[in-house]
C-alpha cells in the first residue's frame, strides 16, 4: 500500500470519527433542549387561571412607595397573572473582566416569581454562534451552553451552590410580572427611604429580598439583591450585589415594566460590569 493511500485512509477514520463525535454532541444537545420544553410546560400549567383584577385598594396598606409603585405598574381592571412569558434582544458579554466579548443575543424565557424561570438564548459574534439556557426549576438549577449546537462550552447540574445563586434571578426579575410582587401573593414590603423599599418573598433561611428605587411617578429605576455568587477574583462563592438600572419602560398586557435594562454583577460598586444590556420585544402573561 502506498504512503498517498495510507494516509487518505487515516485521514478518512479522523473524520469519520470526527462527525461520529459531532453527531453524538447534537443528540445530546437535542436531549437537553427537549429536557428544558418538559420543565417549561410544567412552569406554564401550573399557572393560575381566571385571577382577579388589580384595585388600589390591593395595595392601601402598604407603605407609600407601594403604593406609588402599584398604581404606576398596573392599571385598573389588569388581571393579576403572575406568570410571563417574554422574548428579548442585546448583548451579551462573555469573559472575565478585561478580556470580555460581545455577543449578540436573542432569548426567550418563562418567569414564574419568585422560584422558578427557563432562560434560553442564542448568541452570535461574527461566525461563532452559542445556544442554551439557564433555568431554575423545582429548586433545582442549571446553566448549559454549546457552540453550535454540539461542542459543549458550559455543563453545570444542579449543586447547593448553583441552586441557590438561582434564586436571585426570579426574585430580581418579578419586576417584569408586578403582580408577584402584590402583598396578597406573599410579598412583604418595607420603605426604606423616600425613593426605595425592601421586598422579601419567603421567610427564614429561604427568604430572598430585593431592593427597589422607585421615582416620584412610580416608575422603577433600579432594583437589586445581594446574590449568592462567585464572580470575584478569588472566584469564592459569596453574597455579593447583583442588580440593573431601568432605562425605559413600555406597557404589557396592562402592565407598566421595565423593558431596556442593563444588568450586571457588583451592582452599585465600582466593580460593577453590565454584562447584560437588552429589551423586550414581547410579553404574554397568562
Amino acid at each position: 500500500m502506498s504512503k498517498g493511500c495510507l494516509f487518505a485512509i487515516i485521514l478518512f477514520a479522523i473524520i469519520a470519527s470526527l462527525a461520529a463525535l459531532a453527531r453524538t454532541a447534537h443528540v445530546r444537545y437535542r436531549a437537553a433542549m427537549a429536557q428544558l420544553d418538559t420543565a417549561w410546560s410544567d412552569i406554564e400549567s401550573r399557572a393560575r387561571a381566571a385571577p382577579s383584577t388589580y384595585t388600589p385598594e390591593l395595595v392601601s396598606d402598604l407603605p407609600e412607595i407601594g403604593k406609588r409603585y402599584f398604581n404606576h405598574a398596573i392599571a385598573v381592571g389588569t388581571p393579576l397573572f403572575q406568570h410571563a412569558e417574554l422574548t428579548m434582544s442585546g448583548t451579551f458579554l462573555l469573559g472575565d473582566r478585561g478580556a470580555q466579548q460581545t455577543y449578540v443575543m436573542h432569548a426567550r424565557q418563562i418567569l414564574a416569581p419568585p422560584s422558578e424561570f427557563i432562560w434560553i438564548a442564542d448568541m452570535a459574534k461574527g461566525p461563532l454562534r452559542i445556544s442554551g439556557s439557564d433555568g431554575l426549576h423545582q429548586g433545582r438549577a442549571w446553566t448549559r451552553f454549546w457552540m453550535f449546537r454540539s461542542l459543549p462550552l458550559v455543563q453545570q447540574a444542579a449543586t447547593p451552590d448553583l441552586d441557590r445563586a438561582a434564586t436571585a434571578r426570579p426574585a430580581v426579575e418579578a419586576v417584569w410580572t408586578p403582580a408577584a410582587l402584590l402583598p396578597g401573593n406573599g410579598a412583604q414590603w418595607i420603605q426604606t427611604s423616600p425613593d426605595t423599599a425592601d421586598v422579601t418573598f419567603g421567610t427564614g433561611a429561604s427568604a430572598n429580598t430585593i431592593s427597589l428605587r422607585v421615582a416620584e411617578n412610580g416608575a422603577l429605576k433600579e432594583v437589586w439583591t445581594q446574590r449568592w455568587s462567585d464572580v470575584n477574583p478569588d472566584k469564592i462563592y459569596q453574597n455579593q450585589p447583583f442588580g440593573a438600572t431601568i432605562k425605559t419602560e413600555s406597557l404589557f398586557g396592562g402592565f407598566t415594566i421595565p423593558s431596556q435594562v442593563t444588568v450586571g454583577n457588583h451592582f452599585g460598586t465600582s466593580e460593577f460590569l453590565p454584562f447584560f444590556r437588552a429589551g423586550l420585544t414581547s410579553v404574554r402573561y397568562f
